[in-house]
């Protein structure tokens, strides 16, 4: 081989190793977690959510509170899940574990934000209609053009007339206008989603360019998301960014999931879950 080669070689390896190393995995055992809990929201859309007489929280809305900010308290669900599973607000039927722990861990570079879950994923559920999936994991940034996005996280793309909602178009899906979400999503078949929220849900395209990887030890799954700082929503060193997470168990289908309120994530400064700079 000659010089020249050598040198190529050489070269390549070195950009290699670099590339290697710009998505290198965090060291997980070195960013703290933090438990966030996750429920059945039954048919309450956040035309519901704003109502008059059947939210009290309607109020608070309207003066800049957030949902997290009335549900939340040290760290634990203030919430009454057995009304969520009432006929009332879930005519079809609720999945028999209304809440669940989920595990989040957040770490960032120059480049990336990378979010991984733990949880134990309950079985009872109700609706078991995605037969090639026994579990999704789906994460959900708003960007701040997203009309109660930051005070409803994920919720705000829940409307009364999208799909699975009682009454409503089996066509139509989640929709967050005007502004968009960034929307990932990890399957257990192995499919990976990189879509977003807009004028409806898109299941590819996205802007984030999020990748995902999961497993399952005993009853236990870890999925680990990776997305590009840059995206619909556009995340930077010292702020805080909003998201929230969704889990279907038991080959769960639409509204049927788990989700959790309007969470933060602050890298390198304050949120509900601290991003560990690596």
């Amino acid at each position: 081989m000659n010089q020249k080669l050598i040198s190529f070689a050489v070269t390549g390896a070195l950009l290699a190793l670099g590339a290697t190393a710009a998505v290198a995995a965090p060291d997980w055992s070195k960013v703290p977690k933090k438990d966030i809990h996750v429920f059945h929201p039954g048919a309450t859309p956040i035309e519901w959510v704003q109502g008059k007489g059947e939210h009290s929280g309607a109020s608070g809305l309207k003066k800049g509170e957030t949902c997290a900010g009335c549900h939340i308290e040290d760290g634990k669900l203030s919430l009454d899940t057995k009304r969520l599973a009432s006929k009332e607000l879930e005519p079809k039927g609720a999945p028999k574990t209304g809440a669940f722990p989920v595990g989040v861990q957040a770490a960032y570079d120059a480049s990336n934000l990378y979010v991984r879950l733990t949880f134990k994923a309950p079985a009872g559920g109700f609706d078991k209609s995605d037969k090639d999936n026994e579990v999704k994991a789906t994460l959900m940034f708003p960007n701040d053009k997203v009309p109660l996005g930051e005070q409803a996280g994920c919720w705000a793309t829940c409307h009364k007339d999208v799909r699975t909602m009682p009454g409503a178009d089996d066509k139509k899906t989640k929709y967050a206008t005007p502004g968009a979400m960034d929307l990932m999503q990890w399957k257990s078949s192995g499919k990976v989603v990189d879509g977003s929220v807009t004028d409806k849900r898109n299941m590819e395209g996205g802007k984030a360019g999020a990748t995902a990887e999961g497993a399952k030890a005993g009853d236990v799954y870890t999925v680990t998301f990776t997305r590009k700082l840059a995206g619909n929503a556009t995340l930077a060193a010292g702020k805080a960014v909003t998201f929230g997470v969704a889990i279907h168990a038991d080959n769960a289908g639409g509204r049927f999931h788990h989700v959790s309120f309007n969470q933060t994530i602050g890298l390198g400064t304050d949120g509900d879950v601290k991003a560990v700079k690596q």
